[in-house]
């Protein structure tokens, strides 16, 4: 293993790295106070400039003090929907199991800022048992997805336990990870913690990146030991302004993942969350960016573009539509199931193909014969 930076943790490193300056000192030591600071060496060695989308995600800035009306503190409404510690219950067939608070970096933008980071890390053993317990007596619960914190820098010791206690379930059929950890720590994809993921019930885990350049070759290394252990990969991105939000930077990492035998799963809009403003776009720009991403690149390339309503109203996709209600008949009345259908070009076409119309009789009595005639109808 490589020699690399040490995470930086705090204010005065961000300084003695070269990453703030003096003058921003005291305002970042106020972010700092709210939202945690975390940076591993491997994201370091990926910052090429203060400007760059690697730094722009994981630098805090003063920016991060200015929060408008509509932004909260919960921003998808998590916390009606948790009935006991490190479950949120959403959906009927899924839920959230958060056993762990803490992550490897924080991100500026994230919509769990005022939970993560601070205080506790792993659930009590108590608390764990409570939130498995919930499990086993909901048998509607289909699928259960590790997210937090990032479930992923649980130790394999500790994490093979819950795992086996999941795939006792009868009524847990699919198990799923979300996780920055094989891009922004893969040295903590070992052998040991992908046989921790090996159970009889399939697991996927899901990778939030956000751009190319975030994945070198230690990401690589991880994601390629994910798979060769049998682990089938999505991924999600947040859509960042300033870093993520061009037809370019956003091929580039879809191929790159897709290169790397990674899906893309869901790329998000913005949450309200409290002082990332800053980074939200609109939702017009992305879904103009997401129009622009078909026929840029394949099918395999394109996530679903989604928002998490505020308030824990769920999920629901908002890209482009490509599909408009079909003109009138000449007579005024509706052409029934007809449209006009945009490509990824811009050109407009009429579904279905308009038929061009047929030639004029060559003669009344033909004309006459033609309409008599049963055959015909």
């Amino acid at each position: 293993m490589r020699n690399r930076p040490r995470t930086i943790r705090t204010t005065e490193s961000l300084l003695e790295n070269g990453l703030i300056d003096e003058e921003s000192l005291p305002e970042i030591r106020d972010v700092a106070k709210r939202y945690a600071v975390s940076i591993t060496g491997v994201m370091q060695e990926q910052i090429a400039h203060l400007d760059d989308p690697v730094a722009r995600q994981f630098v805090p800035t003063g920016a991060e003090l200015i929060i408008t009306p509509e932004e909260r503190a919960d921003p998808i409404g998590d916390d009606p929907f948790t009935p006991v510690k490190g479950i949120t219950h959403r959906y009927p067939d899924r839920l959230l199991l958060k056993p762990m608070h803490l992550c490897p970096v924080y991100c500026r933008f994230c919509f769990r800022r005022e939970v993560v980071g601070p205080g506790e890390g792993m659930l009590g053993q108590a608390e764990l048992e409570a939130a498995l317990d919930y499990i086993r007596a909901h048998e509607e619960v289909w699928e259960v997805i590790f997210t937090g914190g990032d479930p992923l820098i649980i130790a394999p010791t500790k994490l093979r336990p819950i795992m086996a206690a999941l795939d006792a379930i009868e009524h847990v059929k699919v198990i799923r990870f979300h996780t920055r950890v094989p891009v922004v720590d893969p040295e903590r994809v070992t052998d040991e913690l992908v046989d921790a993921l090996s159970t009889e019930t399939p697991v996927w885990v899901v990778v939030h990146t956000n751009h190319s350049q975030e994945i070198g070759e230690a990401a690589r290394g991880a994601l390629r030991r994910l798979n060769r252990g049998g682990v089938p990969l999505l991924s999600q991105t947040v859509l960042l302004r300033g870093v993520n939000d061009t037809p370019e930077a956003l091929e580039g990492l879809f191929r790159t993942l897709v290169a790397n035998r990674v899906k893309p799963y869901y790329l998000h809009h913005g949450d309200l969350a409290q002082g990332t403003g800053h980074f939200r776009t609109t939702i017009a720009e992305g879904q103009e960016l997401v129009r622009r991403l078909r026929g840029r690149v394949s099918g395999t390339c394109q996530p679903t573009y989604v928002l998490d309503i505020p308030g824990g109203h769920g999920k629901v996709p908002i890209g482009p539509s490509y599909l408009e209600p079909g003109e009138e008949g000449a007579d005024g009345t509706g052409r029934g199931d007809t449209h006009v259908v945009t490509d990824p070009w811009g050109e407009r076409h009429h579904y279905p193909p308009r038929v061009a119309a047929a030639a004029a009789p060559a003669t009344t009595a033909t004309a006459t014969a033609t309409e008599e005639d049963p055959t015909d109808d």
